[in-house]
C-alpha cells in the first residue's frame, strides 16, 4: 500500500516563516502600543555573550568582589542571629562536645547558602581543605566543619522553634530600621499566607505525618505526608522575605473523631504567632480563595489587621448576589486604568454585610471585580485579544483613590509566596527533601533553609550585587559564589580589605 506523502506537520520552510510572522506581528504590537503611551516593562533576561572577563586577574577581581559581598550580609546580621541562637539549651555532655551549637548553626545555615542537595553532599563539598580555608577568611571563628550527621543529632534533641525565633528577630530589626518602609500598601507590610505539601512517602515515619487514601489501580492505598503553611512578606517589586512557617500536625486535628489537622486550622496558629511577635505591626494579610470565610475574615479584624482575599465565582453566594444587585445602583464605583500593558475596569460595592454561623455573626465586607484585556500574538503570528477577571474581598472600603494600590500592588501580589515557594522546591534549596526523618531534625532543616534563603534574598536585591545576580540569574550566582569558595581564587589580604570597606545594606 502506498503511503501518503501529504502531512499535517510544517516543514523547516514553513516553521521559518512562522517564526518570522511571530516576530514581525510582535514588533508591530510593541510598535502599536507605544504609539498608544503604554510604556512595556518586559522581563529582563540573562545576556547570550562570552565570559566578558578580559584576563585571569579581572575575574578573580570580581570573583572576590562577589563573595566578599555576599557573604558581608551574612557577617553583618551574624551578631543579631547568634545572640538569639545562643540562647537554645544544648542537650549535649560538655566534656565531649568538639563544635559549639552556635558553629553548627553556621554549618548549617551555610549549607543552604551555597544550595548543598543533602546532607552527604554537604559533606562531600564543604570539608574540602579549599572550602574550609577560603570560609576562615570571612569566619574566623570556624576551625573545622563538622560531619552533618552532627548538626542532625543536634537538632534532633533541641528546641528547632528557637531557629524560626532567630530568623523573626533578623526580620523584626529590618523592620526597626525601615529597610522596607518604601514597600508598604496603606502603611501596611502586606504578608502572604499559603499551604504547601513539603514531601510525601507510602509509610509512615512519624506520628505526626497526616495521611490521604489515594487511587492506585482499581484500589486505595495510603500516603503519610508534611504540609505546612507558610507566611511571607510579599512586596510589590517582587522581593518575598520567608517569614515564619506553621507545620501540619496529626495531633491537632480531632484525633477522636478521626479529624486531622488542616490548613484552616494552621492558618489560626499561625495568625496567633504572627500576632505574638509583631503585636504593634500595621499588616494587611493576601490570602487565596481558601480563606474566603467568617473565622478567617473574623480572626483578621480581630487582630486589627487589614486583608485582601480571593474570592472564587463559587464562593459566598450571598455576597455575590449582593454584589450583582448593588453593583449598577452605586455612584462612582468604576475606575478604567492602563496597568502595564493591560487594560483594566474595576467595578466595586462597598458595605456588603455577611452572615455566617447560622446568621448569628455578622462581618461588613467590600468586594471588587477587576476585568481587563491585552493584547497578544499566538503561535500562528496572529495578535489577539486575551481576557481575564479577578475578584477579591477586601477589609476596607474601596474608592478611585485606593484601588490600584490594594489590588494591583498587593492582592495581585499574593503569587509571589507561591514563586518563592517554587524557588525553595526548584531551584537549590530542596525545599522537599526531608534532610532527617526525625520529626524535630526535620523541621530544624526547614527552618535554616528558609534563613539560608533569606541571605539569598538580600544578596539579590542589595544594590551591590543586583547586576551580577541579572547578568548570572539567582542559581548561576550561586554556582559563582560556590565555585570561588571551592577554589584557590581568594587571597586574604585583598578580602580582608574590602571586609574593612564601610558596609550598609542597601536594598534596590
Amino acid at each position: 500500500m502506498k503511503k501518503n506523502s501529504t502531512s499535517h506537520r510544517p516543514t523547516k520552510k514553513e516553521l521559518k516563516k512562522q517564526r518570522k510572522e511571530k516576530k514581525q506581528a510582535e514588533k508591530e504590537l510593541r510598535k502599536s502600543l507605544e504609539a498608544e503611551g503604554i510604556i512595556i516593562n518586559g522581563r529582563e533576561s540573562m545576556p547570550n555573550r562570552k565570559c566578558p572577563y578580559i584576563n585571569v586577574e579581572e575575574e578573580q577581581a570580581e570573583r572576590e568582589e562577589a563573595v566578599t559581598e555576599q557573604l558581608r550580609i551574612m557577617t553583618a546580621l551574624l551578631p543579631t542571629l547568634l545572640k538569639r541562637l545562643s540562647k537554645i539549651d544544648d542537650p549535649r555532655n560538655p566534656k565531649k562536645i568538639k563544635h559549639k551549637l552556635t558553629i553548627l548553626m553556621i554549618y548549617g545555615i551555610l549549607s543552604f547558602v551555597f544550595q548543598m542537595a543533602s546532607r552527604r553532599e554537604a559533606n562531600r563539598e564543604m570539608t574540602r581543605p579549599m572550602f574550609i580555608k577560603n570560609l576562615q577568611i570571612y569566619f574566623p571563628e570556624i576551625e573545622d566543619l563538622p560531619h552533618n550527621d552532627t548538626l542532625m543529632r543536634l537538632l534532633s534533641g533541641i528546641e528547632v522553634g528557637e531557629i524560626e525565633s532567630a530568623h523573626i528577630e533578623l526580620i523584626r530589626k529590618f523592620i526597626r530600621n525601615k529597610k522596607f518602609r518604601r514597600y508598604l500598601i496603606d502603611n501596611c507590610y502586606p504578608i502572604a499566607i499559603d499551604g504547601t505539601q513539603k514531601f510525601v512517602r507510602n509509610e509512615i515515619w512519624s506520628e505526626e505525618c497526616l495521611e490521604r487514601k489515594v487511587k492506585k489501580g482499581e484500589g486505595e492505598e495510603k500516603q503519610y505526608y508534611v504540609y505546612v503553611v507558610e507566611a511571607n512578606l510579599a512586596f510589590h517589586n517582587g522581593m518575598t522575605i520567608p517569614l515564619m512557617s506553621e507545620f501540619l500536625n496529626y495531633a491537632e486535628g480531632d484525633t477522636e473523631n478521626n479529624k486531622q489537622d488542616c490548613e484552616q486550622k494552621a492558618f489560626h496558629r499561625i495568625a496567633q504567632r504572627l500576632k505574638q511577635e509583631f503585636p504593634r505591626l500595621p499588616v494587611m494579610v493576601l490570602l487565596d480563595g481558601l480563606y474566603s470565610n467568617g473565622p478567617v475574615m473574623e480572626h483578621c479584624l480581630k487582630n486589627r489587621w487589614q486583608f485582601m482575599i480571593v474570592l472564587k465565582d463559587n464562593s459566598l453566594p450571598n455576597v455575590w448576589k449582593e454584589y450583582e444587585a448593588l453593583k449598577e445602583l452605586e455612584k462612582n464605583n468604576k475606575v478604567k486604568m492602563t496597568w502595564d500593558t493591560r487594560k483594566q475596569c474595576f467595578q466595586w460595592v462597598n458595605e456588603i454585610e455577611y452572615y455566617y454561623e447560622n446568621d448569628k455573626k455578622k462581618i461588613i465586607l467590600h468586594v471588587v471585580v477587576c476585568e481587563e484585556t491585552w493584547k497578544a500574538v499566538n503561535t500562528s503570528g496572529e495578535i489577539e485579544i486575551i481576557s481575564s477577571r479577578h475578584a477579591w474581598i477586601s477589609s476596607k472600603p474601596l474608592s478611585s483613590c485606593n484601588i490600584h494600590e490594594r489590588c494591583n500592588l498587593a492582592a495581585r501580589k499574593r503569587w509571589c509566596i507561591e514563586t518563592g515557594l517554587l524557588i525553595e522546591k526548584r531551584h537549590g534549596y530542596q525545599y522537599e527533601h526531608c534532610f532527617s526523618y526525625n520529626w524535630n531534625a526535620m523541621k530544624g532543616y526547614h527552618y535554616l533553609m528558609r534563613i539560608g534563603h533569606l541571605f539569598g534574598i538580600l544578596a539579590q536585591y542589595s544594590e551591590c550585587l543586583i547586576q551580577k545576580v541579572k547578568a548570572l540569574g539567582r542559581r548561576g550566582f550561586i554556582k559563582f559564589i560556590r565555585e570561588t569558595i571551592a577554589s584557590p581564587w581568594l587571597e586574604k589580604d585583598m578580602v580582608r580589605k574590602r571586609l574593612n570597606r564601610n558596609f550598609q545594606l542597601r536594598l534596590a
